[in-house]
């Protein structure tokens, strides 16, 4: 027997329910297909999706040209481990350092992975270059981080749901206020060989740090000989409107950690982009991933960095950011009482609510009934990121039915 399509749903939901780990608490609606910047469920309904798998969809869903290199790959090599080599991670390096202006790639699967990958890079580069007594390197982390869900990176959050409960965690951490640039230099220490940072913090709710905090950090770290380290996981590939968000403050990190997009959605694909003095403190045998840098990555990796470039998404995403955040804004205006600020860069933007309004969660089910998919964070805040290709008549659109979320809401 068929279900009608609404009773799949609520079956597909319970079977989540009865037999996943319940550590996400995501909308009810069960998506089967996507396409550019939409989403239909198991309805057939069509949702706008202003998630982009937190920004892991920059290029739209299922795009037809990293499709294609998927399909090709995946029927010629898939996997040869790093024991040996293959034709794809040559040039997948070649191209991204090109790219970048980067030296070196190290190539891994989860964005998590990747930044403890830098992590252990930069602790080697402390005792090898600098001399630092072995397991005393330290590493500068801000507030209100979000690096990933490990031991290690949980271990210095400042978010009592990201560490409670699951210590005990690494040491070698100071933790200090981002965006106060003396807070930082204040923590430096002879033990100290790197800051690590996000340019704006996305998981925290779209967090964009004072004019000039980064190009201080960049100076910090020359004054004292240590290395910059920014997680461009959310913020990097053409997100915020430049290829990398760094670009912005006109500077260029030690060592940049980037995934999500990378693939455009179609698989599991990190990097930490590095000079050669740092990234050559690995040896063989100190570090690997079985997955990482494998043919069928390297080709999509490939692929989702050429149709970034080709097809005008990185600049897109820099004026439709300005046309959905000047909605927003106006949004805001009508509705001081609910919403406390409207912010973003490029086409990654926020909602503030005021703690009056009842949560972000009740306005983000209003809005999904209304046919666009967001996310609360962090109880009073909305988050929007939409893929990189969409359109100003869609941009407005999605306007359109934020601004009617908010003045039913009344």
């Amino acid at each position: 027997m068929v279900l009608p399509k609404d009773h799949a749903a609520s079956r597909l939901i319970a079977l989540e329910e009865r037999f996943g780990a319940r550590n996400y608490k995501p909308l009810d609606v069960v998506l089967e297909r996507g396409e550019g910047v939409w989403v239909w469920d198991v309805a057939g309904k069509r949702y706008l999706d202003c998630l982009s798998a937190y920004s892991a969809v920059n290029q739209g869903h299922c795009h037809p040209t990293i499709l294609t290199a998927m399909e090709t790959q995946a029927r010629r090599l898939t996997l040869t481990s790093r024991a040996f080599r293959n034709d794809q991670l040559g040039e997948f390096y070649r191209e991204l350092c090109e790219l970048t202006n980067s030296h070196k790639v190290l190539p891994m699967n989860s964005g998590a992975e990747a930044v403890e990958s830098a992590i252990k890079i930069v602790r080697k580069w402390g005792y090898d270059a600098r001399g630092i007594p072995p397991g005393e390197a330290e590493i500068i982390v801000c507030n209100r981080n979000f690096h990933g869900r490990t031991i290690a990176l949980v271990g210095f959050s400042s978010d009592p749901d990201s560490f409670g409960g699951f210590g005990p965690f690494p040491k070698g951490f100071r933790l200090v206020q981002f965006g106060d640039i003396d807070a930082a230099a204040r923590a430096v220490s002879d033990r100290t060989v790197a800051i690590l940072a996000e340019p704006i913090q996305g998981e925290a709710g779209v967090i964009i740090p004072p004019e000039g905090y980064l190009r201080d950090l960049r100076a910090l770290c020359d004054e004292t000989g240590i290395q910059l380290i920014l997680d461009e996981i959310q913020t990097g590939l053409g997100r915020t409107g430049t290829l990398l968000a760094e670009e912005h403050d006109g500077i260029e990190a030690d060592l940049t950690v980037i995934g999500k997009a990378l693939s455009g959605g179609f698989y599991p694909i990190s990097a930490v982009l590095s000079n050669t003095e740092v990234m050559d403190v690995l040896q063989p045998g100190q570090h690997g991933s079985t997955f990482g840098g494998n043919p069928l990555a390297a080709a999509i990796g490939r692929a989702a960095i050429r149709v970034l470039l080709e097809e005008g998404m990185i600049e897109n995403a820099a004026r439709m950011g300005r046309r959905f955040l000047k909605g927003l804004q106006t949004i805001a205006g009508r509705n001081p009482d609910t919403i406390r600020e409207a912010r973003g860069r490029g086409l990654l933007m926020a909602l503030e609510l005021d703690p009056s309004a009842g949560g972000a969660r009740r306005f983000t089910e209003a809005l999904k009934a209304r046919g666009l998919l967001c996310k609360e964070t962090h109880d009073h805040i909305i988050r929007f990121a939409p893929p990189l290709v969409i359109d100003g008549e869609t941009v407005d659109w999605a306007i359109d039915r934020i601004d009617d979320a908010f003045s039913r809401a009344q």
